[in-house]
């Protein structure tokens, strides 16, 4: 374990920089992926969101997915805010749970991707044709909702990958603290 010098410091904010521009231009290049055409297309802000979740502490986490969140509502054409709360509320569990019981797999990335997938497709059906007693609205589950929520949970394989290679070559190391350094050398010294 080392101790940062002022040349890893420098070191450390280019890493973190290069880090989070890149991930905006993937939120970007899912967004523009969203927007293009007419087909039933996957929607690739939320396993995006997810990968940037589980790499990051709480706060970047719940900004990330208030941002994807409204991007999504604005290629959707939903209400403003409602899928940026669920995708807030999302992210900032999925950081809490890679932070204190998960650890970076790709298992668990797609079991947390197909359950906040299927979360945000069935409270899109609930809110926008169940409860307005639509007639067919099990047409449009079975058409449209489904088939998106398949094709988000086979794209975020990936941007898994995509999102794994950025963090296997941009994601700084952790680095101990001055006050950590003498603690640990004076345990071993003890012994």
């Amino acid at each position: 374990m080392k101790i940062k010098a002022s040349k890893e410091k420098k070191l450390f904010i280019f890493k973190n920089s290069l880090r989070y521009f890149l991930y905006a231009f993937i939120i970007l290049v899912c967004f523009t992926l969203m927007m293009s055409g007419r087909l039933l297309k996957p929607v690739l802000l939320i396993p995006a969101s997810i990968c940037i979740a589980m790499n990051t502490k709480e706060l970047p986490s719940a900004f990330t997915g208030a941002f994807c969140g409204l991007l999504i509502d604005i290629a959707c054409g939903k209400i403003f805010g409602y899928n940026a709360f669920i995708l807030t509320v999302v992210c900032t569990f999925v950081s809490l749970l890679y932070m204190n019981y998960l650890r970076k797999k790709f298992i668990n990335f797609l079991l947390i991707t197909t359950l906040s997938s299927l979360l945000c497709s069935m409270l899109d059906y609930v809110f926008y044709y169940n409860i307005w007693e639509y007639e067919n609205a099990e047409t449009i589950l079975h058409t449209v909702i489904m088939p998106v929520f398949a094709y988000t949970v086979i794209s975020a394989v990936p941007l898994y990958l995509v999102f794994m290679l950025v963090n296997r070559f941009l994601m700084p190391e952790r680095h101990l603290t001055i006050a950590e350094a003498i603690k640990i050398n004076r345990e071993e010294n003890s012994k």
